[in-house]
């Protein structure tokens, strides 16, 4: 007589959960770098500022708010290295490619995103993870990258901080404000849809 039991059941998703841990990691890198690629030449110049209006944000904010600090950081270590290394990951700009983009008038913006993403993930896990508390979280960690944008543009060009703020922070400010919704709704959402699954 044949008899199934729950030991000769085999779930499909027992393989994904029996993958090293270092190659489920890998993974994770890859492809939120690869998100932010993609929201990277999601961009548009502004004929005014030298910064484009780019979705790139968005990538850190959400990642962020999805990954620990340390998996968040190595994904966009990870994306400033393949930037580095000439792979077309940057938003398109009359800069040149590589670790010369980075020095560019976008490289404070680029610079930080590992630490913007490792500090939302931070704040935000050490929180009761709501959707108010994630808007908090990746509003700060937005501040923290336009912040560090005016100031390497100011550093670069030698203007002085309140121009280099007209030209690297206000012309972002309504879109990165629906960026962080967007973000937070993105980020609770997905952490609700994973309760249910459980």
């Amino acid at each position: 007589m044949n008899k199934v039991t729950s030991a000769t059941i085999v779930s499909p998703f027992d393989s994904l959960l029996r993958t090293p841990a270092w190659l489920r990691g890998s993974g994770i890198v890859l492809g939120g770098s690869a998100l932010a690629a993609i929201c990277a030449h999601l961009s548009l110049p502004l004929f005014f500022t030298p910064v484009p209006l780019s979705l790139a944000p968005f990538a850190v904010l959400v990642l962020g708010l999805m990954l620990s600090p340390q998996m968040a950081a190595a994904t966009f270590a990870a994306y400033l290295a393949e930037g580095a290394a000439g792979l077309p990951v940057f938003a398109p700009s009359p800069a040149s490619g590589g670790v010369a983009h980075l020095f560019g008038p976008t490289g404070g913006y680029l610079l930080v995103y590992p630490l913007a993403a490792a500090l939302i993930s931070f704040l935000f896990r050490r929180t009761g993870r709501g959707f108010v508390t994630a808007l908090a979280c990746a509003a700060l960690g937005d501040l923290l990258i336009l912040s560090c944008g005016a100031l390497w543009l100011a550093a670069l060009t030698h203007i002085a901080i309140m121009q280099a703020t007209a030209l690297a922070v206000m012309p972002f400010l309504a879109g990165d404000a629906l960026k962080i919704a967007a973000a937070a709704a993105a980020a609770c959402g997905a952490a609700r849809l994973r309760r249910r699954a459980a």
